[in-house]
């Protein structure tokens, strides 16, 4: 099926004929829930996602205006709404580069293909951390995304400095080499 295909159906959703969407939910809906399980790594919270995702894509069909792909605005539909969920159920999430970013101003003519280019990295960084075993997953999400010192995490994990260290060290080579994979 092409984009072509999608285009058609939005195009008859829009005119007033809503059960056309359910070609685009049945053509989307395997890697909608596979996004949101990366970001969640919870089958039921994913699943609820997912399902989130498809009735806020619904919702904003009007705003839609072919810039890029309906498979890439609704994923980053997908992946915006399970890092909310994320968010709220206590998962600090904070992207890497956020630092980097407040020592700029917001240039308001910012594309939205530089949009997608940043979802599609920090997805990229998630699926990578989401590969980690849980405890280094955890480390890293707590010094470098929550930028908690060792001391912190000290307290919060139990473990102790030097075991935090290696650790984050063990995890820090585990994903330069799954983001040279998935950059591959």
């Amino acid at each position: 099926m092409k984009n072509t295909d999608d285009q058609f159906y939005i195009e008859k959703i829009k005119k007033g004929d809503p059960a056309s969407y359910a070609f685009l939910v049945n053509k989307y809906k395997d890697m909608a829930y596979t996004i949101a399980l990366k970001v969640l790594r919870n089958a039921e919270d994913a699943e609820d996602s997912a399902q989130e995702s498809f009735v806020k894509a619904y919702q904003q069909l009007h705003k839609f205006e072919n810039k890029s792909k309906f498979s890439t605005w609704l994923y980053t539909i997908v992946y915006r709404t399970s890092i909310t969920k994320l968010q709220k159920n206590k998962i600090p999430f904070f992207p890497i580069d956020e630092d980097i970013s407040e020592n700029y101003a917001y240039d308001f003519s910012t594309s939205q293909t530089d949009e997608i280019l940043e979802t599609e990295q920090s997805t990229y960084i998630k699926s990578a951390i989401g590969k980690l075993p849980q405890m280094e997953g955890l480390l890293i999400t707590l010094f470098y995304m929550n930028e908690n010192s060792i001391r912190e995490i000290e307290e919060i994990t139990g473990l102790t400095e030097s075991n935090i260290k290696v650790k984050l060290f063990r995890a820090r080579k585990i994903l330069e080499q799954e983001l040279r994979f998935l950059l591959e």
